[in-house]
């Protein structure tokens, strides 16, 4: 999808209404075949970040308007103009009043009701323009403005199923600083998914994946992320990023899986969880919670998730006693060729991979996100322990510390987890675990890996400062490694990527209609966003921090203290040849060393 405009009509956080960004041009729609993300910049406070949490909170708000599945105690009831009880309403949103505009393309999951309009195939770029209206205590009004052009006749709003379909397939957000504004409705979505888990298996349905299109990747999904990717995508996908940090493999891991908590099967009105478990006892009737993630006949030939990572795993063990899964993988190194490049048949097939990633490929449909859902669903189980209690109290919180009212379960409790995670690395001698990687190593893996998993999806990403522990060299290849991930040859982009960043490296890779400049008023304190008026692709780290962040000095405040006094020596004439030997004992080599050094030369010159 490829955003065009968002206007605010109430209030948002920092951000006051009719404030108004425009993304892509309509009549630019031929850039999108080159991706390229939009930085958003400006100082702390200036209300980059809240672009990101009003897209977060709409697309919520849209989400929950059209799910199949929503839990018990969720949706308000009543009028909600008149007498109603608490939950949610179509009619209330944060942000309130609201327009969207956005395209996506028009995919053959979406219903034409006059195929032949088109023959027997679509357009490779026929493209849909959505509008999202809100006003004040009103539903969102969902419109197909170019409807005409595809379905002659057709009336808007379309149906629920074609909303559902022009909707991104994912919104996706990730936050180094653990932005609670931003993580908010993600958190909200993970309990929905976890109660959809547990009402699917309790009602026998079947589950294959969660519904919800909103997925917040935090820290706990690190070590899924990043193994997904090393196990299933093409490693000159991976390079680059491999190279930065000095990653040769991954050589072993374990998965543990509790199969030791269940849940009652019934579920009692006016109840809570504690006494459904009691009832539960009474009756001897609970549901294991993992059981439908695996065979219920071993003879069976339909693998479930567990399933498949059993028949993955190097070895197994089941401790009867505590009902705990152990999983070991020792993944074997792939086989190369002189060159160093991975073994291939004279028909160019590879035929060198590893042996576990060739089980991890052949079980999971040689698909990268199919294995990361696996992993996911299981993650998210970890929410057992929370009552539905609480979760009726944070689907209806708008606090901003709602994460602390979640207990966290130890690690023995949790129903999955990952554990001896261990990679070689450049530089060492021995295996390392992969949790003592750094914090910029993390960040980055995890970053760009987030990225690659969702590449293939008409998404919209939310990176919020994502930069914030890289080196100086990582923020200055973190857009073009970004590109080489989100790259698709001979196909238009359909990922839309948004990033709140400070560092003037990757405004540097940024083109000057990709950058949005967010500024506020020091009296009014109106927030106003524009492009900046100088080319940004390729401008230096000077310029840029000069121009975007008001910052006119290249060095510190304390070093700059110690230039102002000598500037003020010089003027005074002191010994001349002395300051000029102090100054370069005194300060490294920078703009303003050079500049000092030339005044000294001029005041000696004049003398």
């Amino acid at each position: 999808m490829k955003l065009l405009r968002l206007k605010l009509n109430t209030n948002f956080r920092s951000l006051q209404a009719g404030f108004e960004v425009n993304f892509l041009r309509y009549d630019d729609q031929a850039v999108m075949k080159d991706f390229m993300p939009y930085c958003l910049v400006g100082r702390n406070g200036s209300g980059k970040s809240n672009i990101l949490e009003a897209l977060a909170a709409i697309f919520y708000h849209i989400e929950c308007i059209y799910l199949d599945y929503k839990p018990e105690g969720f949706e308000g009831e009543g009028n909600f103009n008149g007498l109603h009880t608490d939950g949610f309403f179509p009619e209330k949103c944060t942000p309130d009043a609201f327009e969207l505009e956005y395209l996506i393309p028009l995919t053959s999951d979406i219903t034409l009701k006059n195929s032949k309009y088109f023959g027997s195939t679509l357009p490779t770029t026929a493209m849909v323009h959505v509008k999202i209206t809100k006003v004040v205590g009103m539903s969102p009004n969902f419109e197909w403005v170019n409807r005409h052009l595809y379905e002659p006749g057709a009336q808007n709003p379309p149906g629920r199923s074609t909303i559902k379909a022009l909707l991104p397939q994912f919104i996706i957000a990730y936050s180094s600083g653990e932005n609670e504004i931003l993580s908010l409705p993600f958190f909200k979505m993970r309990f929905i998914q976890y109660d959809e888990y547990e009402d699917a298996l309790r009602n026998e349905t079947g589950y294959a994946q969660p519904e919800g299109r909103l997925t917040y990747l935090d820290n706990q999904h690190s070590q899924a992320v990043f193994l997904t990717n090393y196990l299933m995508q093409d490693e000159k996908i991976l390079k680059p990023i491999y190279d930065a940090i000095g990653i040769k493999a991954i050589r072993q891991f374990r998965i543990i899986i509790n199969q030791n908590q269940s849940i009652p099967k019934y579920r009692f009105e006016e109840s809570n969880l504690v006494e459904e478990q009691s009832l539960g006892d009474q009756y001897n009737d609970f549901y294991e919670l993992t059981e439908q993630l695996k065979r219920k006949d071993e003879t069976s030939k339909d693998y479930k998730v567990i399933d498949k990572l059993i028949s993955c795993a190097t070895s197994q063990f089941f401790d009867a006693t505590t009902k705990t899964l152990y999983l070991d993988y020792f993944i074997d190194l792939d086989k190369r060729d002189s060159r160093g490049e991975i073994l291939k048949n004279d028909l160019g097939e590879l035929i060198g991979h590893s042996e576990m990633k060739k089980a991890f490929q052949a079980h999971f449909n040689e698909d990268p996100f199919e294995l990361f859902r696996a992993f996911q669903t299981l993650l998210t189980l970890n929410l057992y322990d929370v009552d539905r209690k609480t979760k009726e109290d944070l689907y209806l919180s708008s606090s901003l510390y709602v994460n602390e009212t979640v207990p966290v379960l130890a690690s023995e409790k949790r129903i999955m987890r990952f554990k001896d995670f261990t990679i070689e690395k450049e530089g060492t001698s021995e295996h390392i675990l992969s949790k003592s990687l750094s914090d910029g190593e993390h960040q980055y893996l995890h970053a760009l890996g987030i990225c690659l998993l969702f590449r293939n999806t008409n998404s919209l990403f939310l990176l919020d400062e994502p930069e914030t522990h890289f080196n100086p060299d990582w923020r200055a290849k973190f857009i073009s490694t970004l590109r080489d991930c989100l790259a698709q040859p001979n196909k238009t982009n359909v990922c839309e990527l948004l990033i709140t960043s400070h560092s003037p490296f990757i405004v540097s890779d940024c083109h000057q209609e990709n950058v949005l400049l967010f500024k506020k008023n020091e009296h009014t304190k109106v927030a106003t966003v524009e492009r900046p008026n100088f080319n940004t692709f390729g401008a230096s780290v000077n310029l840029i921090t000069i121009e975007l962040f008001n910052r006119v000095d290249t060095i510190g405040d304390l070093a700059n203290e110690k230039v102002i006094e000598f500037e003020k020596r010089i003027a005074n004439g002191e010994d001349l040849e002395g300051l000029k030997e102090e100054i370069f004992t005194t300060l490294g080599d920078s703009v303003e060393r050079t500049i000092l050094i030339n005044q000294l030369i001029d005041k000696r010159e004049k003398n």
